[in-house]
């Protein structure tokens, strides 16, 4: 049986190029749901005009050695308790922020984040730093 070199191929092979393109598909398919981060959450609309007076929104801050302020002013948790209820139900939709310390005990937060659930407020953000 002899082979002829010199035989030209009236069809091409695309058996490889099919398999790279379906690697090169699974690749995009694996880095395009990796990207997606978070979950979607229901924000506060902000105004375009700085609010006048007392601020709609409320921070609650738990520093390092475990004490709670409100609006920078300290609270033990069953102020905070009553203070959140009773804006609470001065505003329905009162956007509440919890900022914690690093360096904080997570309980404290945990703690923070409790009372503002027995209270009712469904818009909660926690503060963060972006990293350096």
């Amino acid at each position: 049986m002899q082979v002829d070199d010199n035989k030209s191929y009236d069809d091409i092979n695309v058996t490889p190029m099919v398999d790279l393109y379906l690697v090169l598909l699974l690749i995009f398919i694996i880095m395009t749901t990796a990207s997606v981060q978070g979950l979607k959450v229901d924000l506060p609309k902000a105004s375009k005009s700085p609010p006048i007076g007392e601020s709609k929104v409320k921070a609650i801050t738990v520093n390092n050695e475990g004490k709670i302020f409100l609006n920078t002013v300290p609270v033990t948790l069953p102020e905070l308790e009553t203070q959140l209820g009773a804006a609470k139900a001065a505003n329905p939709d009162l956007p509440v922020i919890v900022k914690g310390d690093s360096k904080t005990q997570y309980q404290g937060v945990m703690d923070v984040l409790d009372v503002v659930g027995r209270v009712g407020i469904s818009k909660v953000g926690l503060a963060t730093q972006a990293p350096k």
